[in-house]
């Protein structure tokens, strides 16, 4: 009984295992391969449980989503001998796994051939061109021829090259440096310039503003002289017509600040004759005072 037992508990085991051995599944955004043999029998592309023939069946899963290949950056000299570090990034998609079966055999082998054949063409299309192209609107066609010619070399191996795209390409460190240089020395050859042509300009503002201002001192000068005579020979003139008017308060009035003058810088005293004219008005007085008393 026991044995009994024993032997139906192997069958179960046996036909569990067999029939874990006979399905797969496929999820959504897969396709496999079924290898019989090493031949291959068929490709399954819709998502689900799946049937295969036990221990002589193997399943290939592919993904059919896009994938990316992103190789390193590498140094690659343009038409022009110039050196630029260029790095690419390429979507592509297993559009027919039995092909790729076929010719490229493992998605690692497709990343390896995909990842030369890239730089192939890469270089081969960058020493047509020159820097100035590669920074232009032009380096969209650059790409695009790239990515036709990579098309072109994997569409027999069931693999769709969907986009291809630069990552980077800018210039070597050194190169960076000697360029930043360059352009460094020569904006401090135009600041000298500038600054040179600047010292010129504000030299010649100075003596164009110095010559006006010692023609406008001269003229003002001029004028201020003109003005002055003017108004000297209009107060002689006056002084002239008083002094006709009234002679002798004219004399007076002279002798007064004759007075003034003297007295207020001589010592606190004055030694004079009694008969002295400077005397006079002070013994006189005004002229009326002197008519009053003749």
């Amino acid at each position: 009984m026991n044995m009994k037992a024993l032997g139906l508990l192997g069958l179960a085991a046996a036909v569990v295992f067999v029939g874990l051995a006979s399905v797969f599944s496929v999820n959504e955004g897969e396709s496999a391969l079924i290898v019989r043999l090493g031949a291959p029998v068929g490709v399954i592309d819709k998502p689900g449980l799946k049937f295969k023939a036990p221990f002589i069946d193997t399943v290939i899963v592919n993904d059919s989503r896009l994938l990316l290949l992103e190789p390193p950056a590498e140094q690659v000299i343009l038409g022009d001998q110039k050196r630029i570090v260029a790095q690419t990034y390429t979507r592509f998609r297993i559009v027919d796994p039995l092909r790729f079966y076929q010719t490229l055999h493992s998605l690692t082998e497709a990343r390896a051939q995909l990842s030369q054949v890239m730089n192939t063409a890469m270089r081969r299309e960058f020493g047509r061109i020159n820097l100035p192209t590669l920074l232009s609107q032009r380096r969209s066609d650059v790409v695009q021829n790239i990515q036709s010619e990579v098309s072109a070399k994997f569409a027999p191996d069931g693999v769709e090259i969907a986009e291809v795209r630069l990552h980077r390409a800018d210039l070597p460190l050194e190169t960076s440096q000697a360029i930043y240089d360059r352009m460094k020395s020569e904006r401090q050859r135009e600041a000298k310039e500038l600054r040179a042509q600047g010292f010129e300009w504000a030299q010649l503002i100075q003596s164009r503003a110095d010559r006006d201002r010692t023609v406008a001192l001269s003229e003002a000068q001029r004028y201020a002289q003109i003005t002055r005579g003017e108004g000297e020979a209009e107060a002689s003139r006056v002084l002239a017509d008083a002094q006709k008017g009234d002679p002798a308060f004219y004399t007076f009035y002279r002798s007064l600040q004759s007075y003034r003058q003297a007295l207020a810088d001589s010592a606190p005293v004055l030694l004079l004759t009694p008969d002295a004219e400077f005397l006079k008005a002070l013994k006189s007085g005004p002229p009326e005072s002197r008519a009053k008393g003749n």
